[in-house]
């Protein structure tokens, strides 16, 4: 359920450090300053289980678009707790799982999902509180951390500029969407999954747009053949895009 494993993570900041000295070498000289028209967002991305946020953060090395100028990432760790899947285990986990792999009908722990919202709708508040509008506030989450994006969103009372769920689930049941509120609604989902995960099912992924869609909710999935469980630079270039043509200009 690790998003990116050591060894991957090696290979991503070794790749990026290559693009960046290429862009460093090959820049052209600078044109005088103009007036920054794009105004301050926010990026909150949630690892897997038994990963953690500071292993994720070469994520944002490959958002090298100029609307990123003005973004703030963060990527918190999950706390420590016993894991059910995992024989009670104690590690890196949002909220319980009870069942590897995910299927569309694995077991819900609706509380434990719930408490892991109310964690991330605090750090969506304080970044608003701080002068971010709610419509740069983007959240993204790989795995267990993409269900919690999910759950997070469509409880979040306000519209956001977005939630991208990578190789996720739907970890509630469906009278749960009674509660998400007009303004939550309006906050589109953008849902990757690739055909060939064998961790979360990509049944378990397609099971998620058409519940959505009955909420009034926008959804746009991606199915990426051949693709395990794990985030290609394919899926990430994607959501660059996404969220480019999402951000609010500070006019």
């Amino acid at each position: 359920m690790k998003s990116l494993p050591a060894k991957s993570v090696a290979v991503f900041a070794v790749t990026f450090g290559i693009t960046i000295s290429f862009v460093l070498l090959h820049h052209p000289n600078p044109s005088p300053v103009k007036p920054d028209p794009m105004a301050r967002s926010f990026v909150l991305w949630l690892h897997g289980l038994g990963d953690s946020g500071p292993a994720n953060e070469p994520i944002k090395s490959l958002f090298t678009s100029p609307e990123f100028r003005n973004t703030k990432w963060s990527f918190p760790s999950a706390p420590s707790n016993p894991v059910t899947c995992n024989y009670g285990a104690v590690m890196p986990s949002w909220f319980d799982i009870h069942e590897i792999p995910v299927t569309a009908e694995s077991p819900k722990d609706e509380g434990s999902v719930l408490k892991a919202v109310q964690d991330v709708h605090s750090m969506i508040d304080k970044e608003i509180a701080a002068g971010t509008n709610p419509n740069n506030v983007f959240i993204c989450g790989f795995s267990q951390g993409g269900a919690l994006t999910l759950a997070s969103v469509l409880l979040y009372p306000k519209t956001l500029g977005g939630g991208a769920v990578f190789s996720g689930w739907v970890p509630f049941n469906s009278s749960m969407l009674e509660r998400v509120t007009a303004d939550a609604r309006k906050t589109p989902i953008l849902w990757s999954h690739g055909m060939a995960d064998r961790t979360v099912l990509f049944e378990a992924g397609q099971t998620g747009p058409p519940l959505l869609g009955k909420a009034g909710v926008s959804c746009e999935f991606k199915a990426y053949p051949g693709l395990g469980h794990s985030i290609s630079n394919e899926e990430l270039r994607n959501l660059e895009s996404w969220i480019k043509s999402r951000l609010q200009s500070s006019s």
